[in-house]
């Protein structure tokens, strides 16, 4: 197998994590790569490299015949692919960190690499330095994986971290990790969960074989999490975490998606703290295992690129193993979740939704219901993100047979509050 092939390097983009590469790779002669040319958009820009390193015009690199790789790290999702797909009809290796370009075109960046041959890379779009892609294809790559949940998102774990151990309102902690930098100033993409939906599409497909619109998954962010839920959240030994979860049933189909959650406190993802990303993996023999680590920023995510080009060097491919099995996983909606609630008026949630309520409150500032609610119901509605509803899962939340929730469910007669939920007390 060749180890010393010498990687040329075409480079779009160098923000924040470019110039991390840059400087990395400049320390790591052995590498034996080199960059040779990098494309720009603001070209009067002040840089930290030797000015004739940059260019304004893309084809430069992707007609380079020397040029053996593009790494490609730009926040423009339809250039992006244009880029990655060009680079791959030139018979060019790619490494990406664009998680919203891979997301949304996953199925023609597998089968345009693939027909030229070429490699496609891009453990840097989720985790940063965290290895869960090559891991997921490397060492899980049987059909033992039980289950995966992760903290994916930086910019939401630093305000749930900071709403929960400084008692911060949801905008104060906002706005802290906006002067940080680890938050956009327009931080919808985070909060609202659309960042963590985009990097589990992804993942969904190392991890089970699905390939996945981001579109197919139900999820929410954190954009309506308040200090009263993380109080409740405290009473329950418990924090709150942005979690994408998924978990093979006993069906053997798989359930998915993107949810806060309340997290016990002895669980691992309970100590994913700040701007870090955890993954807590389970498989039958190796029970479960945590991977932890920066999951933004400069050198971490530059760390993972240099990872990818490494890997390069050896001719390394995802196989994409689960993928291209005879007996696919399929994603199911057919079962039933555990969720908290907590609203301002009563009007906003649909009570009939519920197969059962197991827990509720309810004064002139603070409304919450904990019940069980057929999941479907989640995919179809969407009432649960609107009018400041906040809705976060419970600590293992799926319950997959109707009999179990018969077995647990507590009428609403006996509860004393019959079907109207015309509720004025508390539990």
């Amino acid at each position: 197998m060749e180890t010393d092939k010498k990687l040329v390097l075409g480079l779009f983009g160098f923000g924040v994590v470019g110039e991390g590469l840059y400087k990395v790779l400049n320390l790591t002669p052995t590498l034996n790569a080199r960059i040779k040319k990098v494309c720009i958009k603001h070209p009067d820009k002040k840089r930290n490299a030797p000015p004739e390193l940059f260019t304004t015009n893309k084809n430069l690199l992707l007609d380079d015949p020397e040029i053996n790789v593009i790494v490609e790290m730009i926040d423009d999702a339809d250039a992006a692919f244009d880029i990655v797909t060009t680079a791959f009809k030139n018979g060019k290796s790619v490494v990406s960190a664009s998680k919203k370009m891979i997301a949304e075109h996953l199925p023609d960046l597998i089968e345009l690499s693939r027909s030229n041959e070429v490699s496609f890379l891009y453990e840097a779009a989720c985790c940063a330095s965290i290895p869960v892609i090559r891991n997921l294809e490397e060492y899980y790559d049987n059909d033992l994986l039980h289950s995966i949940n992760a903290v994916v998102n930086g910019s939401t774990n630093y305000i749930l971290t900071k709403m929960f151990e400084d008692r911060l309102s949801f905008r104060d902690a906002l706005i802290q990790a906006q002067q940080l930098g680890f938050a956009e100033s327009n931080p919808t993409l985070d909060v609202e969960g659309y960042d963590a939906l985009n990097k589990w599409t992804f993942l969904l497909c190392h991890s089970y074989g699905l390939l996945l619109k981001p579109a197919n998954l139900v999820f929410t962010g954190i954009q309506n999490i308040t200090s009263d839920d993380a109080l409740q959240a405290d009473t329950k030994d418990c924090v709150i975490k942005l979690v994408a979860s998924a978990k093979k049933l006993k069906n053997g189909n798989v359930a998915a998606f993107v949810l806060p959650h309340f997290v016990k406190k002895d669980d691992q993802l309970a100590f994913v703290k700040n701007e870090y990303n955890g993954v807590v993996i389970e498989s039958s023999f190796a029970d479960k295992q945590f991977f932890y680590g920066k999951g933004a920023g400069s050198l971490p995510t530059a760390s993972a690129v240099l990872s990818d080009i490494s890997a390069l060097r050896y001719g390394y491919k995802y196989e994409y193993k689960k993928l291209f099995r005879d007996q696919q996983n399929e994603l199911t909606n057919d079962f039933y979740v555990k969720a908290y609630l907590a609203f301002t008026d009563w009007s906003h949630v649909h009570k009939e939704d519920f197969e059962s309520i197991e827990e509720w409150h309810s004064n002139d500032h603070n409304n919450y219901l904990v019940g069980i609610i057929h999941f479907k119901k989640l995919q179809e509605n969407d009432w649960w993100k609107k009018n400041n509803v906040s809705l976060v899962l419970t600590a293992d939340p799926i319950i997959e047979s109707l009999e179990i929730v018969k077995l647990k469910k507590r009428s609403l007669e006996l509860a004393g509050f019959g079907g109207s939920f015309a509720l004025s007390g508390s539990n």
